[in-house]
């Protein structure tokens, strides 16, 4: 057995505790990845690097997933609408798949014989880490630093102190994840029923600069458009990819605020768990993408994939990425958005947005067929008599035979 260990290391206070204690207490060599889901700039990339030789890891790489994680599952939570206990687009609980995928893939390639992430015992990323090692790489040791020792973040600190290594304290006072999916936000308010996060907590903040556009009373127009479900354009301006659009999207509305909640869950674990959450992009295109698709799909097809895509996003939020249902519920998905393409109209405003409206050539609600509330063009009154006394005759049975038992 070698004494090699691949570490998915974010460089935050649990992934530098993790560094030291596999290299001063279990004497490993780290290797140490970042795997980027479009979250990280490359100034932030950088900086985790210089860490993480500060740190003392034996080799440190970044794998960069982002065109992976949208093709493989972003789309689909497009597609589905998905949002969990419809709150939470699962900003962190997809991308965990990815990045467990990637480091398990890195570990395989240089030959570990241990895996090392930096989950706690109380939550669900130790579940999607494990899950996903186990199947890719099922001959690795897998160490959890934070989950064996049950350490608080005051004993990480105090413990990294002894080796010279300062934390600021303001900082490690939350656990920040971002992706191109959206950022997650804990702290010691979502560890109690009661409160919320403070402005500060989250990663950027409403501009109170009166010269710019975003500005405290002001708003924007924006335009989303979708072909077959997937975004190709913002504003009218066409971009290579969709991740293009949502990254662009999201540099536009985070800075109004939008898209920040506090998720209460139930945990695979079996307790409840509340995480903040800022996804200004997500929120803004599910909801969009919601709002053509009622104009454009049927009432069935509306019905039966609000139910498909819940069990897709309980699925991919438990970690069941590599469950078989998994492919067969994307290709339904897949295959319902043949006709969802068409412009949505969306008001950016501090703290909040709204859908104006759609234009689609798939438009169901076209005024060939009839207006709403005022007249028809495809039937009589006479038809829709005959309609109603056929559509309720199995009520009216059901009555009669009631009150002839009675």
């Amino acid at each position: 057995m070698n004494n090699k260990v691949v570490l998915a290391y974010s460089g935050g206070l649990d992934t530098s505790y993790c560094v030291k204690y596999l290299t001063e207490e279990k004497k490993l060599d780290v290797y140490a990845i970042t795997v980027n889901t479009g979250g990280f700039s490359d100034e932030q990339l950088q900086a985790i690097e210089i860490r993480s030789k500060e740190l003392g890891v034996k080799h440190f790489i970044v794998k960069d997933v982002v065109q992976e994680y949208y093709e493989q599952c972003i789309k689909y939570l497009i597609f589905g609408n998905v949002l969990k206990n419809n709150t939470y687009p699962l900003s962190v609980s997809a991308e965990r798949v990815f990045q467990a995928i990637a480091v398990a893939e890195y570990a395989k390639e240089i030959g570990a014989d241990f895996i090392a992430h930096g989950s706690t015992g109380a939550g669900n990323d130790q579940v999607r880490f494990d899950m996903v090692f186990n199947i890719v790489m099922p001959e690795a040791k897998i160490i959890t630093p934070i989950r064996d020792n049950k350490l608080s973040r005051e004993e990480e600190i105090d413990y990294l102190k002894k080796y010279g290594v300062e934390i600021d304290a303001k900082k490690a006072a939350y656990s920040i994840n971002q992706g191109i999916w959206g950022t997650s936000v804990g702290g010691k308010e979502t560890l109690t029923s009661r409160y919320t996060l403070p402005e500060d907590a989250y990663p950027t903040q409403l501009s109170k600069s009166e010269s710019v556009p975003n500005a405290i009373g002001s708003e924007s127009d924006i335009v989303l458009e979708f072909k077959n479900g997937e975004l190709i354009s913002l504003n009218n301006k066409a971009y290579s990819h969709p991740t293009e659009i949502i990254i662009e999207l999201n540099k536009l509305a985070s800075a109004y605020a939008i898209g920040r909640d506090v998720h209460v869950g139930d945990t695979i674990i079996g307790i409840k768990g509340r995480v903040g959450f800022e996804a200004a992009a997500p929120l803004i295109i599910i909801k969009a993408h919601h709002l053509l698709e009622k104009h454009t799909l049927t009432k069935q097809q509306l019905f039966w994939k609000d139910q498909l895509s819940n069990v897709y996003g309980s699925n991919l939020h438990e970690g069941l990425f590599y469950e078989p249902l998994m492919r067969d519920l994307e290709a339904f998905l897949s295959n319902t958005q043949q006709q969802v393409s068409g412009k949505v109209f969306i008001k950016l405003q501090p703290y909040r947005f709204d859908l104006i409206g759609i234009e689609s050539p798939y438009d169901l609600m076209s005024s060939k067929f009839g207006s709403y509330g005022e007249m028809n063009n495809a039937w009589s009154g006479e038809d829709v008599k005959g309609f109603a006394k056929i559509f309720s005759n199995q009520m009216m049975i059901w009555k009669k035979v009631k009150e002839s038992n009675e």
